[in-house]
């Protein structure tokens, strides 16, 4: 019974982190972090991303442009994206080796200790890959936040507000740390088992006690 239920535990651990990583994937590229809705044209929707700005115009027509420089971007999205490309590196490396050390594979099936190791080491990296990730959609958000509420800008003038990445980065961040603490955590169930010793080798003595033929200490005096 525990072992189906740490191997549950595994394969649920195993679905979230994916789920985590291709999510943290998306964020990392779509250009959703923050919408701006212009008040003079509202047919306009402006869309920022870690590496683009893209309109959008009522026909569906989408037009995207490049950040023009790394160092012209502010602190929160120049450290965003290295951080949310460490992320992605992480969520990946930290999946494979959780995969190697999952139970119903035949890899290192000799070696439980081995194992254990990988997927304790898998969803620490794991959850370093979610922490990663919610750090820099925070940070953005906690940014917006305060531009949206300054009061030293003119109310005329638009303000960014939450885009879709922001919500899907924070989902992403909590499914890699969710998943990587029940990988870690069922890494008890791939411990060595304990070898019984051969019943070949047990002491001369012990074999005597167990047949039931000890010496009395009165009869030993006599074969003296």
């Amino acid at each position: 019974m525990a072992g189906g239920c740490w191997a549950k535990a595994q394969g649920g651990g195993m679905l979230l982190a994916l789920l985590g990583w291709i999510s943290s994937c998306v964020t990392t590229f779509v250009p959703l972090w923050k919408n701006l809705n212009l008040d003079l044209n509202e047919l306009e929707v402006w869309n920022m991303g870690l590496w683009q700005v893209c309109i959008t115009q009522e026909e569906g027509v989408v037009e995207c442009q490049a950040h023009g420089s790394f160092l012209a971007l502010p602190p929160e999205l120049r450290i965003s994206r290295l951080l949310m490309c460490l992320s992605n590196g992480l969520g990946l490396l930290g999946s494979l080796l959780a995969a190697l050390g999952l139970e119903g594979w035949r890899i290192c099936e000799d070696k439980p200790g081995r194992k254990r190791r990988l997927l304790l080491g898998g969803g620490v990296t794991l959850g370093v890959a979610g922490i990663t990730t919610l750090v820099p959609v925070s940070w953005v958000a906690y940014n917006t936040v305060l531009d949206f509420w300054d009061e030293t800008v003119p109310d005329i003038v638009p303000r960014w507000e939450f885009g879709e990445a922001t919500f899907l980065g924070w989902f992403a961040g909590a499914f890699l740390a969710a998943g990587g603490l029940l990988l870690a955590c069922s890494a008890r169930s791939t411990r060595t088992p304990t070898p019984l010793a051969p019943a070949c080798r047990q002491a001369p003595a012990a074999r005597g006690l167990a047949g039931g033929h000890h010496l009395h200490p009165k009869n030993a005096d006599l074969v003296i």
